[in-house]
């Protein structure tokens, strides 16, 4: 791929943090990342940050990742340019099908297109109920279904947790799970898409120390997170304040 200034400056001020944070990273299944060839990665969501490790964990063989993230980002001129010089699809939330348009076109093109399913953080820090669009857009380019877990990236910066951008020295672990093959119908495709995030999620959690009540660890391993249900109400609540804003 040609060399794009932006994006390399962005990876590499990437890369430089983590090793400031003292990040001791683990990367599984790079294999599984297609060498050539368009793919959608559809990855967890329970940070703002998970895109970072994604996009690393991408470089790591030599490819590069076109996030699609919301359009809203770039309300802010810097964002804005960063945005743009790194490829990134922005979606607008009410208006979503050039967004969809624009990931098909670069997935037919041959590129990597990142994908967070669940649309939203993960206050669980489970796997929530996924929309198709991930499935879909697999579907209609043609092109695999990657599933990714980012996991330990949410101890960095989460929602409703105060940042922690200095040296902590966190494990954060990246799993690429198999490629899955876009059948339709879309519905079927995205139910299998959760099973194996779940699966995988599950798989990599058992590889870390969960102190008991800490703020990013789920209930189900005894830490203080909200379970999937409390976390959906307060996602309408959240959702509903928003539209009366």
């Amino acid at each position: 791929m040609a060399a794009e200034p932006v994006y390399t400056a962005v990876e590499s001020t990437a890369k430089a943090l983590s090793l400031f944070q003292g990040l001791r990273m683990t990367r599984v299944g790079l294999d599984n990342i297609p060498t050539e060839g368009g793919a959608v990665l559809a990855v967890n969501h329970t940070g703002y940050l998970d895109f970072v490790q994604l996009a690393l964990a991408v470089g790591a063989v030599d490819r590069r990742l076109r996030l699609m993230a919301k359009a809203e980002l770039a309300n802010n001129r810097v964002m804005a340019f960063l945005m743009r010089g790194c490829g990134v699809i922005p979606v607008d939330r009410t208006a979503g099908a050039g967004a969809y348009l624009a990931a098909v076109g670069r997935l037919r093109e041959g590129e990597l297109v990142g994908v967070y399913p669940e649309a939203t953080i993960s206050r669980s820090f489970e796997i929530k109920e996924l929309k198709s669009g991930a499935a879909r857009m697999a579907i209609d380019a043609r092109v695999p279904l990657v599933p990714v877990i980012v996991w330990g990236a949410q101890r960095i910066a989460t929602k409703g947790q105060p940042r922690q951008l200095g040296r902590h020295r966190f494990p954060v672990t990246v799993e690429v799970g198999r490629p899955i093959e876009p059948r339709e119908p879309a519905e079927a495709l995205t139910e299998t898409l959760h099973a194996e995030m779940d699966a995988i999620l599950r798989r990599v959690q058992d590889g870390f120390d969960h102190p008991a009540g800490a703020y990013w660890v789920p209930r189900r391993l005894g830490g203080s997170a909200p379970t999937i249900e409390e976390a959906t109400e307060m996602d309408r609540r959240e959702a509903e304040e928003r539209r009366s804003r």
